[in-house]
């Protein structure tokens, strides 16, 4: 893997969608593992701590991906070593990942095989889906009972029952 760390000042969708369609051509060609309805689309990146967070999704896969962008800290893992990173929802398991046209970045398997989409707008509504879901901060917590609350019902259920019952 390359020591050198590409930094995206601007959405890197399209240099990811040219990557991952020459793959497709090469390294993956001919494999059954492809769902031939679909194509390779980057979408719903957004800045996200200085980085690039957004979807990939190919014909044999649907990851979350996070790009170096031009600001903050970027956590180095080597390719295959897992990296977790909080995001708004909660920890998501990240791997470490090179392509020398793209350079280093973090992806999070979402989906594979695709056999289940039978089409690009099924791929992508999943995508953004879940993009949005890791996104989306939880909701608020409900309350726990307090101990007065469980007081209270004591209270009541021995003023209910005579004092000779107990």
């Amino acid at each position: 893997m390359s020591s050198v760390l590409k930094r995206y000042v601007t959405d890197p969708a399209r240099h990811l969608e040219a990557v991952f369609r020459d793959i497709e051509r090469t390294r993956m060609a001919g494999l059954p593992i492809l769902n031939t309805a679909l194509t390779v689309e980057a979408i719903g990146f957004t800045p996200w701590q200085g980085h690039w967070l957004g979807a990939l999704i190919t014909p044999w896969f649907l990851n979350l991906v996070l790009v170096p962008g031009a600001q903050g800290e970027w956590p180095h893992a080597a390719e295959g070593e897992r990296i977790v990173r909080r995001l708004p929802a909660g920890d998501c398991n990240f791997y470490g990942c090179f392509e020398p046209v793209i350079g280093e970045f973090h992806a999070s398997s979402l989906c594979s095989p695709m056999s289940r989409f039978a089409d690009q707008a099924a791929a992508r509504a999943e995508a953004l889906y879940r993009l949005d879901a890791w996104l989306a901060e939880p909701p608020p917590a409900e309350p726990a009972a307090t101990d007065a609350t469980d007081g209270e019902r004591r209270a009541f259920l021995r003023r209910m029952i005579p004092a000779g019952e107990r």
